[in-house]
């Protein structure tokens, strides 16, 4: 089976306060479903308040970032049959999240 990537910007929810219990409870509710079909790897939410950094192969670090290189936001990883069901996954997130979701597939490697 695939590993799908699914996620979204933080800047993408735009909820109220009000509203965040609900889709907290509702957006747990879908990884619990994908945790009961078997088909959960991995989630959670970029921590924005720590800076990344950018670490060479010889050790040094750096907050200077490759140009374009942005990650910000939630993902859940889902290991699938088919694009489709990764399609319907995140709609399922989307749907509890209140903002459209992004899909990425994983390339295969053998030795993973």
């Amino acid at each position: 089976m695939t590993k799908y990537l699914i996620s979204f910007p933080s800047e993408a929810m735009v909820v109220s306060e009000e509203e965040m219990p609900s889709v907290s409870a509702d957006s747990h509710e879908v990884i619990e479903q994908a945790k009961a079909a078997g088909v959960y790897v991995f989630g959670g939410g970029i921590d924005e308040s720590v800076d990344p950094v950018r670490v060479s192969s010889d050790g040094s670090v750096s907050d200077e970032l490759y140009p374009g290189s942005r990650l910000t936001g939630g993902f859940l990883v889902l290991e699938l049959p088919t694009r489709d069901d990764a399609v319907e996954w995140a709609r399922r997130i989307a749907a509890a999240c209140r903002c459209a979701q992004e899909v990425r597939e994983f390339g295969y490697d053998p030795a993973s």
